[in-house]
Formats: C-alpha cells, structure tokens, sequence
C-alpha cells in the first residue's frame, strides 16, 4: 500500500508575464493611434536676398500679392474691393490655373509695407496656401541701397 500523497500540481514560481505583455502591446498601439503630429511648415518659405537689382520683368507663373500700411490688397498692381478674405481668395483663384498640378508651379511674391498690418500678411500667406500655391517670396528692401 502507497500512503505518499500525490501533488496534482507543482507550485509555480515563475511569474506568467504573457498578461504583461498583452497589455503593455495594447497601451502601445493606444498611444501610436492617438498621437497627433504638428504639420509646422506647410508653406515653403524663401526669404529672399538683399540685392542691389531690381527684377527686369514678372514671369509668367508668379503673382505679387501686395499690402499698403492699411491693409489693401493689390494683386499684381489690380487693387481689391475690400480687404476681405473671400474677395483675396477669389481675385487669387481667379489668376491660377485650375488644376492642382499647375497652381504648385505658381509661385506668389508678398510685398507688403513694413506698417502693414500684420493679420493682413498673415491673411495673405494663408489665402495662398489654401489656393494650392507652395512657394512664397517676401520682398524685402536692400539695407545698403536705403542710405
């Protein structure tokens, strides 16, 4: 006759980690869906250089955007009825061509007055960016030119 007892089952000593690991994966892939990622520079900006040479003539697939110190909008030497932004959109969209491709080849030179209102520069570069257009020049006045 056998009196020792039987042990069904050995007590485990080891920590089962595969419930760790789950959830350590779910907080992982909670975190990539909810992260949101800040788009800083979605118009392409080139500061021009100061140079001494004024440009002999406007190419064809660039609009002057220009802003006098009270906040008029002039598009290519045209003044605008108001200072509206659907009126700046509208003049604007009504220079462009209409397919997307070609407004990216546009590009848009801001001239405005140093006492021009900075929402009316700000209004401008974003009129130009929701038409389509990418790339934006500021004109700026040569220091050396300017006694």
């Amino acid at each position: 006759m056998n009196l020792r007892r039987y042990q069904d089952e050995e007590p485990d000593l080891i920590i089962d980690i595969a419930p760790l690991i789950d959830v350590v994966f779910i907080l992982l892939i909670f975190f990539m869906v909810s992260t949101t990622f800040n788009h800083e520079a979605e118009i392409e900006i080139k500061l021009p250089a100061s140079v001494a040479q004024e440009p002999t003539d406007m190419p064809d697939n660039l609009i002057e955007i220009s802003i006098n110190a009270q906040g008029d909008y002039f598009l290519n030497g045209q003044t605008l009825v108001n200072q509206q932004t659907a009126t700046l959109h509208r003049a604007l969209t009504g220079l462009l061509p209409t397919t997307l491709e070609a407004r990216q080849n546009f590009s848009v030179r801001l001239n405005a007055d140093g006492r021009a209102p900075h929402q009316a520069v700000v209004t401008a570069m974003d009129v130009a960016r929701r038409v389509g257009v990418h790339r934006l020049t500021f004109v700026i006045d040569n220091m050396d030119a300017n006694p």
